[in-house]
C-alpha cells in the first residue's frame, strides 16, 4: 500500500513538474520570434527577476510591497476578529454584518476604493494600505464568523468555570478554537493582496512593486513587467509554503484532537 502511495506521489510530481517544463520550452520557442518588448525570453526574465536581489533599490521596493500586504493582512484580519466578536457577544449585530456590512464590501468594486483611497490620502502608503485592507476585509470576516460559529458550547462554559477574566478566556480558549478558520483567511487574504497590491500600488504610490510596472510600462520593458509578476508568485510560494501552510496544519491538528 505504501509503495503505491509513493508510486503515485512521485507520477504526480514528475506530471506537475513536467508540465511547468514544457511551459518554459514552449515560451522560448515563441519568444525567439517575436520581440523582447513583446515577449522576453526566460533568460531575460529571469535576469530581471535575479535584480530583485541583486539591486539594492529593486530590493527595496520588493521589501516596501511586502511590509504592506503583511500590514493590511494584520489589520484586516484584527479588525474582522473584532467584529466577530462582537457579532457573538451581541447577536443583534449577525443581521448587520451579514446583509449590509459584507453585501457592500463584497459587491464594492475594487477600482473604486482604489479611487476613493487616492481622493482621501493622495499618493501615499496610507492609501495602498487603506486599498488593500478594503478589498481583503470582507473575505476575514467570512472565516473569523465561520470560526466563532463552530466554538463548541460546552468548551465555551468550560472556559467561564476556568477563569471570569475575558481577555484571558479569550487568548486561551476562545482564539486557539478559531485560530483554524482565522489562518485560512489569512492565507486567503494573504493571497488576494498580492494580486491588488500592484494595482494599488499602481494608483497611489511611488515605491514598491508596482511602481516599478509603473516605469517598465513607460520603457515598454516587458522583462521587467514579467519578472515582476512571477517575483510576487515566488514571494507568495515561500511564505505559504514555509509559514501560512504549517501554521493551518498545526492548529487543524491540534483542534482534531481536541474534539
Amino acid at each position: 500500500m505504501c509503495d503505491v502511495a509513493a508510486g503515485k506521489r512521485i507520477v504526480e510530481r514528475v506530471v506537475a513538474d513536467g508540465a511547468v517544463v514544457l511551459v518554459v520550452a514552449l515560451w522560448w520557442a515563441a519568444s525567439r520570434h517575436l520581440p523582447v518588448y513583446v515577449l522576453p525570453g526566460p533568460r531575460e526574465v529571469a535576469e530581471a527577476m535575479a535584480s530583485f536581489v541583486t539591486d539594492p533599490a529593486n530590493a527595496w521596493h520588493a521589501a516596501v510591497s511586502f511590509g504592506r500586504v503583511i500590514a493590511s493582512v494584520v489589520v484586516a484580519m484584527t479588525l474582522a476578529l473584532g467584529i466577530a466578536a462582537a457579532v457573538r457577544a451581541f447577536p443583534v449585530l449577525d443581521v448587520v454584518v451579514e446583509r449590509r456590512i459584507l453585501t457592500l464590501l463584497n459587491s464594492f468594486p475594487s477600482v473604486g476604493w482604489a479611487i476613493l483611497g487616492v481622493v482621501w490620502f493622495k499618493i501615499s502608503t496610507p492609501t495602498v494600505l487603506f486599498i488593500q485592507i478594503a478589498i481583503v476585509l470582507p473575505f476575514c470576516i467570512v472565516n473569523a464568523l465561520a470560526g466563532f460559529r463552530e466554538i463548541d458550547p460546552e468548551l465555551d462554559e468550560l472556559g467561564r468555570s476556568l477563569t471570569r477574566r475575558p481577555l484571558r478566556r479569550f487568548v486561551k480558549v476562545t482564539l486557539p478554537l478559531v485560530a483554524p478558520f482565522l489562518i485560512a483567511g489569512i492565507r486567503v487574504a494573504y493571497g488576494i493582496c498580492w494580486k491588488i497590491a500592484l494595482v494599488s500600488e499602481l494608483f497611489g504610490a511611488s515605491s514598491g512593486l508596482g511602481y516599478l510596472l509603473m516605469q517598465a510600462q513607460s520603457v515598454s520593458d516587458a522583462a521587467t513587467v514579467f519578472a515582476t509578476c512571477l517575483f510576487i508568485v515566488l514571494i507568495y510560494t515561500v511564505t505559504d509554503y514555509l509559514i501560512l501552510r504549517p501554521l493551518a496544519l498545526h492548529y487543524s491538528v491540534n483542534q482534531g484532537r481536541q474534539q
